[in-house]
């Protein structure tokens, strides 16, 4: 993880500080081999004299897995972990950032109806914190920088016993969250369109790659992205999530400066993906996301959310407020 000496060479005044925020996409972890801890003290400390954000919601990315038991379960030890984040996090005598209002877990999809009973003992385990499931599909064509992508299928949205597993999520009162890669973005189309009832949250801009065979080609497979996202935005199920761009397989390059990145930087790298999916979307089905610590690698958090403030300016007050903090209160039934 990058560190904080590296960071503050880029410091701004904040952009519209009273506006309240719910940052709907962050991680935590204890146990990556890959990485530094990130627990909900560092998240907080990157806060800092910056932006009112007053809630999130965590989102899963494998960490604390139970290592007995039956494997299915193993996730669950991740819920487990957030829980006692959200604990401390809710603790006014010593919380000093903003609290954890939500939580997303995994559970394998491709157990088709036995996946009922792993989001049961997530729900059991969350203290009323459990509000989706994030499996992802994301495929790589290459050799990924972290292991745990590997062995993944590539069309796992089409799979038939994955889709007896995401069957369940409706029932259960869940929404999904989706992690893939743009040439997957069709499938999820699909798959929106075959569960209607499904709430599914596009993450990452469907996940447009900058490494690998994508290096370098980002203007070149824009306007099939542009044409993808609209297609999917038709599907009035899912909504978008509006971050993650900063992340280094998107190639952006930031990560291997002297310097990261500023917020007309990102603005002017990215505003046409963000404004292409408001635009596609409207402002009631988009909600702006950190996904730190993972564009932490690249931007500070103060400065990413300068960026969004940036890009959100020509929209009406009531709009701003949908991006940054009502749509996430709605779409995720959270308290705030």
């Amino acid at each position: 993880m990058v560190t904080n000496s590296w960071l503050e060479q880029v410091k701004e005044e904040i952009v519209d500080p009273e506006r309240p925020i719910i940052d709907p996409h962050h991680h935590l972890w204890s146990d990556k081999e890959e990485a530094s801890d990130y627990q909900i003290e560092q998240f907080w400390s990157d806060m800092t004299e910056g932006h009112n954000v007053v809630g999130t919601v965590f989102v899963e990315c494998s960490t604390n897995y139970r290592n007995v038991g039956p494997k299915p379960l193993w996730p669950v030890g991740e819920t487990e972990y957030v829980v006692t984040q959200a604990n401390k996090s809710h603790d006014r005598s010593t919380a000093s950032g903003a609290p954890i209002l939500g939580i997303v877990s995994h559970a394998d999809l491709k157990l088709g109806d036995a996946v009922v009973e792993v989001l049961e003992a997530h729900r059991e385990a969350s203290a009323g914190l459990l509000r989706g499931i994030r499996h992802s599909v994301a495929y790589y064509p290459y050799p990924p920088a972290v292991e745990r992508y590997t062995g993944r299928i590539r069309h796992l949205l089409l799979d038939e016993q994955f889709r007896k597993g995401f069957a369940q999520l409706a029932s259960a009162g869940l929404s999904f969250d989706a992690w893939l890669t743009h040439e997957q973005i069709p499938e999820l189309t699909d798959i929106a369109r075959a569960f209607p009832n499904t709430t599914i949250i596009c993450d990452h801009f469907g996940g447009p790659m900058g490494i690998g065979e994508y290096a370098g080609k980002q203007l070149e497979i824009f306007p099939q992205w542009q044409h993808d996202i609209a297609e999917l935005a038709t599907c009035e199920n899912v909504v978008a999530k509006l971050g993650g761009l900063a992340m280094p397989i998107n190639g952006w390059g930031w990560d291997q400066r002297a310097t990261p990145a500023t917020s007309d930087e990102i603005v002017a790298a990215h505003s046409a993906y963000y404004l292409h999916t408001i635009d596609c979307f409207g402002p009631d089905r988009c909600m702006f996301e950190s996904n730190f610590p993972v564009d932490r690698l690249s931007v500070s958090y103060n400065v990413l959310w300068n960026a969004f403030k940036k890009m959100a300016g020509a929209f009406s007050a009531e709009e701003q407020h949908a991006m940054f903090m009502g749509n996430a209160q709605r779409i995720y039934s959270l308290q705030a």
